[in-house]
Formats: C-alpha cells, structure tokens, sequence
C-alpha cells in the first residue's frame, strides 16, 4: 500500500530546505522579470509609463532579499527563513496587485492616474511648446500584446505564481 503521508513532500535530504528553494526561485522569477522589462524597454524600444515602473518596485526588492532569505535558510536559521519567504510573498502579491491595477487600466475596466491614462488640465505658461515636447506615455493603452495579454497581463500570471511559490515555501517543512 503506497505510503500516504504527506511527509513525501518535502524536501529529499541533501536538497535546500523548502524556504531556500521558494527564495532562489522567487528572485531567480524576478530577476528574469526584470529583465524582461528591460529589454522590451531598451531592445524592443517599448517605453515604460509610470505604472510599468511602479510594477517593477517589487521586483527590484524581491531579488537581493531572495538572496538573504535563501542563505539564511540554508545556514540553519528556518523561522527567520520562514519569515523571510513570507516577507517575498507579500512582495510579489503587491506586485499581483500593481500588475492587476494596471491590466484594468489597459482594459479600462476602471480609471488610471490622469498623469498618463487622460486630459490632466494644463497650468504651463507656453502650453504650446510643452505640448510639443512632451512625450507621454499613456498607461491605458497596451502598446504589445501576446495571446491576449499584454506585459502588465502576464506580470498579474508572473507574481501569481511566485506569491504560490512563496506560500509553498513556508508550508513545507525542512
């Protein structure tokens, strides 16, 4: 009779304990994130707008702090780990949330910032040369779309993914 205890799920001896792997997972899930972002920005030439950067926010923290969290765990230390993979959860569900935030924006499924998504009311003493210079980038219209889904839309599935990454994590026992 196969054995039916859950205990088959966690790590096999000699592997990172749960917490380290969720860790390097996550800021290995980031950093390619990131570099994602960057190079849809400077080799596609798809210029972020202000959302699209605050999206990254999470990301930019989640990296090094999977680092420290993974070298913790694997120094023994596994409350600290555990709080330390909670802690990256929490990152990629506000990352969840800014993503989720701005696909809605795209879709218009409710209002953006007026700084990029309509008429803010002009206070510029040459209205006209403003105008001519400036550049904005609107941040309810998707500029690149791939099976339906814009960046914002795949950046809701990426820290989805990674909030379960980190929520196994701190499930499993080391």
């Amino acid at each position: 009779m196969p054995n039916s205890d859950l205990s088959s799920l966690d790590a096999p001896a000699g592997s990172p304990p749960p917490p380290a792997l969720a860790a390097l997972i996550i800021a290995a899930g980031a950093a390619a994130t990131l570099a994602g972002a960057w190079f849809f920005q400077l080799v596609i030439g798809l210029a972020p707008c202000p959302l699209c950067l605050e999206q990254r926010l999470p990301y930019y923290a989640a990296v090094p702090l999977g680092l420290v969290v993974a070298m913790v765990a694997r120094q023994g230390h596994p409350r600290l780990a555990r709080a330390g993979v909670m802690l990256l959860g929490l990152l990629m569900l506000i990352g969840f949330g800014l993503a989720l935030y701005h696909a809605g924006v795209e879709w218009h499924w409710w209002q953006g910032p007026t700084a990029c998504s309509g008429g803010a009311p002009a206070t510029s003493a040459n209205l006209l040369q403003d105008l001519q210079q400036a550049r904005v980038v609107r941040c309810d219209e998707a500029p690149w779309r791939w099976l339906g889904l814009s960046l914002a839309g795949w950046n809701v599935l990426i820290a989805a993914t990674l909030t379960l990454v980190a929520a196994w994590g701190v499930s499993r026992r080391a």
